[in-house]
């Protein structure tokens, strides 16, 4: 067993104590038990540590949680120390590498379970959890964490991101020698049974007021730690901005259209949606729409619904359907590439400066693993094939989508410009009914994810 200190003023060794695997819903972790000198145990759960990591691994996600038997263990509402750990834990499996530091000994803010029932009976006559804290004698907040520094270092952890919305935690631990490397909130959903106790910690302890907007993380490459915007474009941005990705979305009736005969596509499935395929433009470089639908609609593919960069449009477009004065040519609002057949009928001269005209170079169609490579080519690895229904077909059938965007609007069109159309099969069991990568078919009526 391994014996470590913490540098500073104050020393608490740790002895480690076993080493085992800890299956949970969120995933396997590694779990490994400590006793520090004062005869307290305590366990962190990790995933991606090791004893022999180098020494320039990248910093883990960490979270130093404080053990809460009443919230932790039997549910109690009245804080939010439960919906914290089991968010931490879904967060450090889904990040890859990271670790659940869980203190024992720090019930009630450190002054133990039979004190913490006493505050909280000082609460139910109105007094706050600080001054109830206070009248019984004890700190407002009692707790140390050089018992968590000592257990970090022994994992051969010295730099960490912290997972906490406490900017006092994040103090300690860089006293005690653990480098922050940044501090990412951790703030759940508000309950009636909490709302007080919250906003006790928010006003008179500086914990944070509120979590940083989802949208502006997610562009900056960070995921939030928890929001709708989290769930849907997470997983999006936590392979990192250089990872290959390849995305599809298609919006259509119930009835499997995306247009009317006519050609009317108008309001199919509404501003939430528009919405939704505009903050998938800004997380990808390119996106790829044939020729003949952005003529139909004089698509413009730029990002104008949420904060974010345009991405690279591709316009693919055989037969050099496209006009002259299509928006995509002529806008300037973002580097196009106009991709047209070997013998199609356009030229290059004239066309604007954000203009690239590119000639297939074969015979038939566009593969879809063949775009791919063209645009990879030119540094774009992050690709949304927008439209319309044939091409998002094209690109699924041949497997080339690692995750597929369906929005099915709540009407019946009856009869009009087909959306998603797959190959038929005979058996369910069939490998080609599923997307490759693990994926699923969205089937609701907003935007949803597989």
């Amino acid at each position: 067993m391994s014996m470590d200190a913490v540098p500073g003023d104050r020393f608490t060794m740790v002895e480690r104590m076993a080493d085992t695997v800890l299956p949970t819903r969120h995933g396997t972790f590694r779990m490994t038990a400590y006793r520090d000198d004062s005869g307290e145990e305590h366990v962190v759960l990790s995933v991606g540590i090791e004893d022999d990591d180098a020494a320039d691994a990248p910093a883990p996600l960490v979270r130093v949680h404080s053990e809460c038997l009443t919230g932790d263990a039997l549910g109690s509402r009245r804080c939010d120390c439960g919906d914290q750990l089991q968010h931490a834990l879904h967060l450090v499996a889904q990040e890859g590498r990271g670790a659940v530091v869980y203190v024992r000994g720090h019930e009630g803010r450190g002054i133990g379970l039979v004190e913490k029932m006493r505050a909280y009976a000082l609460q139910d006559t109105g007094v706050d959890t600080v001054d109830a804290n206070l009248q019984l004698g004890h700190p407002a907040d009692a707790r140390t964490y050089d018992q968590s520094a000592a257990m970090l270092a022994d994992l051969g952890v010295r730099s960490v991101r912290l997972l906490s919305s406490n900017p006092a935690k994040e103090r300690a631990l860089t006293e005690l020698g653990i480098t922050i490397e940044e501090r990412r909130p951790l703030i759940v959903p508000t309950r009636p049974e909490n709302e007080h106790y919250l906003a006790t910690k928010r006003d008179r302890m500086g914990h944070d007021r509120h979590a940083p907007d989802e949208w502006d993380l997610l562009l900056r490459g960070r995921v939030p730690s928890s929001g709708v915007l989290a769930d849907r474009y997470g997983p999006l941005v936590a392979a990192g901005r250089r990872a290959p990705l390849v995305l599809a979305q298609l919006g259509q009736s119930m009835d499997g259209f995306i247009a009317s005969r006519t050609g009317d596509a108008e309001y199919v499935t509404g501003d939430a949606d528009r919405e939704h395929l505009h903050r998938l433009r800004a997380l990808v470089d390119a996106v790829v729409v044939g020729g003949a639908t952005v003529a139909a609609d004089d698509a413009r593919l730029t990002v104008r619904a949420v904060p974010g960069d345009n991405p690279v449009r591709v316009v693919l477009d055989p037969r050099g359907v496209l006009p002259p004065g299509a928006a995509t040519l002529t806008d300037g609002a973002a580097p196009t590439l106009w991709v047209v057949g070997r013998d199609a009928d356009v030229a290059a001269e004239g066309l604007a400066d954000h203009v690239e005209l590119v000639r297939w170079t074969t015979d038939g169609v566009m593969e879809p693993y063949q775009v791919l490579q063209l645009l990879a080519a030119r540094g774009l690895s992050r690709v949304l094939v927008e439209g319309g229904g044939r091409l998002v077909s094209a690109f699924v059938a041949a497997g080339a989508v690692d995750r597929f965007f369906l929005t099915t609007a709540p009407v019946l069109i009856g009869d009009g410009v087909p959306g998603l159309r797959v190959g038929g099969t005979d058996r369910l069991a069939d490998p080609s009914v599923r997307p490759r990568g693990g994926g699923c078919w969205a089937r609701t009526s907003s935007p949803s994810s597989c």
